[in-house]
């Protein structure tokens, strides 16, 4: 059985094509062969990881999915026998969404012996509100057949609203029995580890390309190695991704 692992939050600039390219490396480190797809018609972040392989397939045309482009990415998945990730921009969220429920996709893909695990993303600051809007709309929209995942990315903020903590809040709470995992991305001070993660993620190069990359200071470089150590451990941890 393979997992599709789709990426999908209303929001952008949360860190959507982050995770899809943490969980492509993952699997990659594990010795095996994700297929990864970008689905963003405006922001194509995933696909610009060249040593990911990222096939782009542009599902929509103006603010509808394209039955036929639709199509072939079910098709393009079907038949795989690896895990595949699938990086969804924040402008086809709610077509996206509508479109894998009214034609009910995780069912399909359960009786070609896949399963759909959907991550979601929850960020602090401005953005909380409208993150756990998306978390929310998501759970209460997709059927039993799909698994959640949240990643809690503190990059905008701390996550916390009237001091309680994700766990702690209304949102979680009434739809917890869907969560199959929580992920907690490290909070990164910005002026070393945030600032290394940034750039090589602005730059487009995976861990590898980075660690190889002699021009790199030291420190840098071993920065970035204990940030994908902490990432690859707590994924690692988490069966609800791994094959």
């Amino acid at each position: 059985m393979a997992k599709i692992h789709m990426i999908l939050q209303g929001k952008g600039g949360v860190g959507k094509s982050f995770i899809s390219s943490t969980l492509a490396q993952h699997r990659i480190a594990k010795g095996k062969n994700p297929l990864c797809i970008d689905t963003d018609p405006v922001n194509a972040t995933f696909y610009g990881f060249k040593k990911l392989n990222v096939k782009q397939i542009n599902v929509m045309n103006n603010d509808e999915i394209d039955p036929r482009k639709f199509d072939d990415l079910i098709e393009l998945i079907a038949n795989t026998e690896t895990d595949v990730i699938i990086d969804n921009g924040a402008s086809t969220f709610v077509p996206m969404s509508h479109y894998l429920i009214s034609n009910q996709i995780p069912a399909l893909l359960l009786d070609m012996g896949h399963e759909l695990v959907v991550h979601t993303v929850i960020t602090g600051s401005q953005a909380l509100l409208d993150t756990l809007n998306g978390f929310v709309h998501l759970v209460k929209q997709f059927p039993k057949e799909a698994l959640f995942v949240v990643w809690l990315n503190p990059y905008w903020g701390e996550i916390t609203m009237n001091g309680k903590q994700f766990e702690e809040m209304k949102a979680y709470i009434d739809n917890k029995a869907r969560v199959s995992a929580i992920i907690r991305i490290p909070h990164y001070k910005p002026e070393t580890f945030g600032k290394d993660l940034s750039e090589i993620l602005q730059s487009k190069f995976t861990f590898d390309e980075a660690l190889k990359n002699s021009t790199l200071p030291v420190m840098v470089r071993q920065r970035l190695t204990i940030i994908r150590r902490q990432l690859f451990t707590t994924l690692e941890n988490v069966a609800a991704v791994l094959s």
